[in-house]
C-alpha cells in the first residue's frame, strides 16, 4: 500500500497529499519525517527542471532554471509558457510541436537543437540573449494514465554550440583563403611549383605547365633537370638544389629550360624553404621567370662597342633590378617579386596590395578600402580605369605590355608590364587581380639602344 503524506504546497500533491511507495514505507518510525518537503526539494535539484500544467501554464521551476531563464519564479508562475519565456515564432513552434508530441503519445519527447533566445531583464542590460538547449518533455501521469503534468529539462548548451559555429567560420574562412591563394597561384604570369620536404614535386601552376608542357608530378629535381634542362646546365642546377636540400637554405639558379616548342629559354628559379615552429622544414615553394629577352638584349648591349660601355653597365643594371623583381617569390605575397593588389566589387576598391605594389607606384598614399577612382585619379585620365571596368563587366583578362603610367606629375612615366585577370565568386565576377612588373629602365635602355642602331657609322664620324 502507498502511505499518504500531507506535502502542503508541493506541485506534485494531489489535494495537498504526496504517496509514499511501499518500499519507503519499510522505514522505522523514528526516521520517517512527518512530511517531505518536496516544494524545497524540487526548487533545490540541481538541474534545470521546468514544471508545466498539461496545457502548457507554468507551475513551477527549480532555482538552477529560474538562474538560467533569467525570469523571477514568481512571474512566470500561472502564465504560458510561451508568454513567459517569449521567443521568435518559429522557436515556439518547435516547442509547441514537442509537448503535443508528448501529449499525444504520453511519452518523452527530445528535440532537436533549439535556439530560443531569452529576453534579458532590464535590471541586467535588457535586449536579447542568443541561447541555444538541448530539451526534452517528460509526461507525468496519474494513476489512471492521464496527463497531470509536463516536466521540461532543457540543457544549455550555448557556449558548446557558439564554439562549434565559429569553428565552421574559421574553416569556411580558411577553405575560402585556400581558393584564393590557389586561383592566384594558378594565375600568375610566372611559374610557380612546391615540392615536399625531400624535393619531390607535389604542384605546378598553369603556367608552368603550358611552358613547358609538362606536369612532373612528384618527380625530383634531378628528374626535372634530366627531362627539361638544357644538359649543359643540368648538372650545376642538381647541385644547387641538392646543396639547398641539405642545409635547408634559399635556392637560386639560372638556367635554361626547354619550352614546349623545343626551344630552350633562359629561366631564373628561386625556392624557400617553409619550416614549422620546430624549425622544421614541411615544403619548398619556388618559381621561375623567363629572363631570356632580357639576357639577349644585355648580350647585344655588351656586343656593342666599348664607347658605349657606360651603357651596357646601366642595360646590365636594368636587366639586374628586373631579375631582382621576379627572384623573391615567396610563399606569402607580399613579399612577391612583383607588384600585386586586389581590388572587389564595382567600385573596384583595394583589397590587397603588397609593399612593392605601394612603394613604386603610390608611395604615401592610402588605398586599402577606396576605390581606384578615388585614391588613384590618375587611373581614369590615363585609360587604366577604363580597362579595369571592362575585365569586370566582360569576365575577359587583359594582357598590358610596357604601357606607361605618369603618377604624381613626374617628369617622366613608368613603364609596366601588366595583367588584370577577374575572379569569381559563384560564377559571378567580383573582383580582378592585378600582377605587374616595373619595366621603366628596360624600355629606356632599349630606347637608347635603337637610337644608337638608328644612328649607325655617322654617329661617331666627328669624334
Amino acid at each position: 500500500m502507498w502511505q499518504a503524506i500531507a506535502c502542503p504546497g508541493c506541485p506534485m500533491a494531489r489535494g495537498g497529499t504526496c504517496y509514499l511507495s511501499p518500499a519507503r514505507a519499510f522505514l522505522p518510525r523514528s526516521r520517517m519525517p512527518a512530511s517531505l518537503d518536496y516544494h524545497r526539494l524540487f526548487h533545490r535539484l540541481p538541474g534545470n527542471f521546468l514544471l508545466l500544467a498539461a496545457d502548457g501554464t507554468v507551475l513551477d521551476n527549480s532555482d538552477a532554471h529560474q538562474r538560467v531563464s533569467m525570469l523571477p519564479r514568481e512571474q512566470g508562475i500561472g502564465r504560458s509558457i510561451f508568454e513567459a519565456y517569449p521567443s521568435a515564432p518559429e522557436s515556439q513552434r518547435e516547442l509547441f510541436e514537442s509537448q503535443e508530441e508528448v501529449r499525444r503519445t504520453l511519452r518523452p519527447h527530445t528535440m532537436a537543437l533549439l535556439r530560443y533566445d531569452l529576453e534579458r531583464p532590464a535590471a541586467q542590460g535588457g535586449g536579447t540573449e542568443v541561447r541555444y538547449w538541448q530539451l526534452t518533455h517528460h509526461p507525468i501521469l496519474d494513476d489512471d494514465g492521464q496527463l497531470l503534468y509536463i516536466l521540461q529539462t532543457p540543457e544549455d548548451v550555448t557556449e558548446q554550440q557558439l564554439a562549434r559555429q565559429q569553428n565552421q567560420q574559421m574553416q569556411q574562412a580558411l577553405a575560402e583563403a585556400q581558393a584564393q591563394a590557389q586561383f592566384v597561384l594558378e594565375a600568375l604570369p610566372v611559374m610557380v611549383w612546391t615540392t615536399r620536404p625531400d624535393g619531390h614535386a607535389d604542384y605546378f601552376n598553369a603556367r608552368w605547365r603550358q611552358f613547358t608542357g609538362y606536369d612532373l608530378l612528384d618527380q625530383s629535381m634531378e628528374q626535372t633537370a634530366t627531362t627539361l634542362v638544357h644538359p649543359d646546365d643540368a648538372p650545376a642546377l642538381s647541385a644547387a638544389w641538392t646543396q639547398a636540400l641539405a642545409g635547408h637554405d634559399v635556392f637560386q639558379a639560372e638556367y635554361r629550360l626547354r619550352r614546349h616548342d623545343g626551344q630552350y629559354r633562359w629561366v631564373l628559379a628561386r625556392a624557400v624553404p617553409r619550416r614549422n615552429d620546430a624549425g622544421h622544414t614541411t615544403m619548398w615553394v619556388g618559381s621561375a621567370t623567363d629572363i631570356h629577352d632580357q639576357k639577349q638584349l644585355v648580350q647585344e648591349l655588351l656586343a656593342a662597342s666599348e664607347q658605349h660601355a657606360a651603357l651596357s653597365d646601366q642595360a646590365y643594371a636594368t636587366q639586374q633590378q628586373a631579375v631582382a623583381q621576379r627572384e623573391t617569390f615567396l610563399q606569402l605575397f607580399q613579399q612577391a617579386p612583383a607588384l600585386i593588389a586586389i581590388v572587389r566589387g564595382p567600385e573596384h576598391r583595394f583589397e590587397f596590395v603588397n609593399e612593392r605594389y605601394q612603394q613604386t607606384l603610390f608611395p604615401g598614399r592610402q588605398l586599402l578600402g577606396r576605390p581606384v577612382a578615388e585614391a588613384i585619379p590618375e587611373a581614369a585620365e590615363q585609360g587604366f580605369q577604363q580597362l579595369i571596368d571592362q575585365v569586370y563587366q566582360t569576365g575577359e583578362p587583359y594582357y598590358g605590355k610596357e604601357v606607361p603610367l605618369t603618377v604624381d606629375n613626374a617628369a617622366e612615366p613608368i613603364y609596366l608590364n601588366f595583367v588584370y585577370q577577374p575572379f569569381r565568386e559563384n560564377g559571378q565576377v567580383v573582383g580582378l587581380f592585378c600582377f605587374a612588373f616595373d619595366v621603366t629602365e628596360l624600355v629606356r635602355a632599349r630606347q637608347v639602344l635603337e637610337r644608337l642602331h638608328g644612328a649607325g657609322p655617322a654617329a661617331h664620324s666627328g669624334a
